[in-house]
């Protein structure tokens, strides 16, 4: 054996030998990758929908602390809210033949607003559903059953996110609206509205109903004038002046629209020509709507809301649970969960304008 080849054989060996301690090491630390990885899906809201977050844990137990735990500050911001009370504390869960049974504190019932009872039952209820094969959900406060705390729904027995998702009540039809005769005031009123952006051409029928009120009020809005939705004085006067409404960003060719918070209008787009300009109501300040871009992923003429148990027609969401939608109550204030509402009069007019994909701005301060 040469000289050269007798001083190599043992640096060979000693880093075969280093190689093996290392590979050794790298066994005994590195932990298991399934451990690291697993975590359990938490269920919050944005806007009128359930929206699933993962945490980590891997047990029903650890997905009830998680969803006591909220959502974080940058789910916040991107308008994650939950509806279970500071202070709830989880006494134990248990998943026997498909049924968690999970006891919590009485302050998880605490409060009597219908809406947050009804939401944060759902959050519970579809954060245990499909953990270690749930099928329904029991819920215990203080180890004892609960009768009658959550409006229109019975938790005496167990339930079943699939009940929840079954709406109880018809979808609601616009009332009838009893119009006055036509009036030539009316028709010039309302000519004036199509040239300014605020009806749709062809609504000049001289009657003064809802749809004209409702164009009073976005030029209302857009002016900052009084929000009575009447032609008072000052906006008989601000409309003889008034122009179209102009977008607050730039964009491309094609539809879009841009939600002004501050305003509580909404811009209907159309190649950097606003076609419409409505009156809605976004989220009030406890549930805002998020500013950002985003885009229209879904038509949906007829929208259950599964956490609050009411319907949603022509609705145009457009992140998670937050879209336009039709509601009966629409203040002249920013009053929802997080969506922006419309009155029975344009929600189906921003539906038949809307397409899947279309940009949605939502800006702050306009």
């Amino acid at each position: 054996m040469s000289r050269a080849r007798l001083r190599r054989e043992p640096t060979r060996r000693f880093l075969i030998v280093l190689v093996t301690i290392a590979a050794a090491w790298a066994t005994i630390e590195a932990p298991p990758a399934t451990t690291a990885q697993q975590r359990v899906p938490v269920y919050f809201l944005q806007g009128e929908q359930l929206a699933r977050v993962d945490r980590p844990g891997a047990t029903p137990v650890d997905a009830v602390r998680q969803l006591i735990a909220g959502p974080t500050r940058a789910e916040v911001a991107r308008g994650f809210r939950t509806y279970v009370p500071a202070g709830t504390q989880v006494l134990g869960v248990e998943v026997a033949d498909g049924t968690a049974t999970v006891d919590l504190n009485e302050r998880f019932a605490s409060g009597g607003d219908a809406a947050s009872l009804l939401a944060r039952l759902s959050q519970l209820v579809r954060t245990l559903t499909g953990l270690q094969g749930t099928e329904r959900v029991q819920l215990l406060m203080n180890g004892a059953l609960v009768a009658a705390r959550f409006p229109g729904i019975s938790t005496s027995s167990p339930i079943t996110f699939r009940m929840l998702q079954t709406p109880n009540v018809p979808v609601p039809e616009p009332d009838a609206a009893r119009l006055p005769a036509p009036d030539a005031g009316v028709k010039k009123l309302q000519q004036r509205l199509i040239a300014l952006g605020y009806l749709l051409g062809g609504d000049d029928d001289g009657r003064f109903g809802p749809a004209t009120q409702n164009a009073i009020l976005a030029f209302q809005k857009w002016e900052r004038l009084g929000r009575t939705g009447l032609l008072d004085a000052r906006t008989k006067a601000r409309l003889a002046t008034g122009v179209r409404p102009i977008p607050r960003s730039m964009g491309g060719p094609g539809k879009r629209a841009e939600i002004l918070l501050d305003r509580q209008v909404a811009l209907l787009i159309n190649s950097n020509r606003v076609v419409r300009t409505i009156a809605v109501s976004s989220g009030k300040p406890s549930t805002p709507t998020p500013p950002g871009s985003y885009r229209v992923y879904a038509k949906i003429a007829r929208w259950w809301s599964v956490p609050f148990r009411e319907w949603l027609p022509w609705a145009l969401p457009f992140v998670g649970g937050i879209a336009f939608h039709e509601f009966q109550v629409v203040p002249t204030f920013a009053a929802s969960h997080g969506c922006v509402r419309q009155s029975t009069t344009l929600a189906r007019s921003t539906y038949n304008f809307a397409t899947v994909g279309m940009p949605v701005k939502v800006i702050a301060r306009s």
